[in-house]
């Protein structure tokens, strides 16, 4: 099992940023892709999850609105766009695969991670 995330981004305060996650050696759609961020200093902060198998999602409050979750199952890739970004949305982001049994923001005992996609927003 692998997620492979796409590479770093640099970019400015309002700009969007779309972050990848290809995921290979499993079904794609038997298993949630939860994503999760950490900033400088911080701990993790659970951001939301999307069920790959009908593109349902759920979000975190604090992201509603201003972070969307897809997934595409021709490529196996789970994708999430971050909008309206501030200097404070400056974080290493995750996917992790969820089989469904990792509550939501409360536990990070995920199986397998991806290698993590920095994120910096700078003017």
């Amino acid at each position: 099992v692998r997620l492979v995330q796409s590479g770093a981004e640099l970019t400015n305060p309002g700009a969007s940023v779309k972050v990848s996650c290809k995921a290979s050696g499993y079904t794609f759609t038997s298993y949630y892709i939860d994503w999760v961020r950490q900033a400088p200093g911080q701990g993790l902060e659970w951001m939301g999850r999307i069920d790959p198998e009908n593109g349902g999602t759920k979000y975190a409050q604090k992201f509603q609105g201003r972070v969307t979750f897809t997934a595409d199952t021709s490529t196996n890739t789970a994708y999430v766009e971050l909008n309206s970004l501030k200097s404070e949305d400056t974080a290493m982001y995750y996917c992790a695969r969820n089989d469904g049994t990792v509550e939501a923001g409360k536990r990070f005992d995920y199986d397998y991670w991806g290698q993590g996609t920095q994120v910096t927003v700078s003017s």
